[in-house]
C-alpha cells in the first residue's frame, strides 16, 4: 500500500519515476540499502539522487508544500 500511495502521488503530479524492484536481486538490494542509510522498508524514494525517505516522508513533503520545489530541482 505504501508503494501504491507514493506512485499515485507522483502520477498525480505528472512525474516520471523509475521503479527498482530489489526483492529478487541481492546485489541491487545491498546497493539500495547503502543509498538509503540502511533503511530496508519499501518504497525508498530519491529525487535527483537525494534520499527523501519512504512514502510517509514523501507525503509530509507534499503536505508542507515542499515537494513541488524538490521536483522542479530548486532545492
Amino acid at each position: 500500500p505504501f508503494c501504491y500511495r507514493a506512485k499515485r502521488l507522483l502520477e498525480q503530479k505528472g512525474v516520471d519515476y523509475k521503479e527498482i524492484e530489489v526483492s529478487d536481486n541481492p546485489n541491487l538490494k545491498s546497493e539500495m540499502l547503502s543509498r538509503s542509510d540502511g533503511r530496508y522498508t519499501v518504497p525508498q524514494i530519491f529525487i535527483d539522487d537525494e534520499h527523501i525517505g519512504g512514502c510517509d516522508e514523501l507525503i509530509a513533503l507534499e503536505s508542507a508544500g515542499h515537494l513541488d520545489t524538490l521536483l522542479r530541482g530548486q532545492n
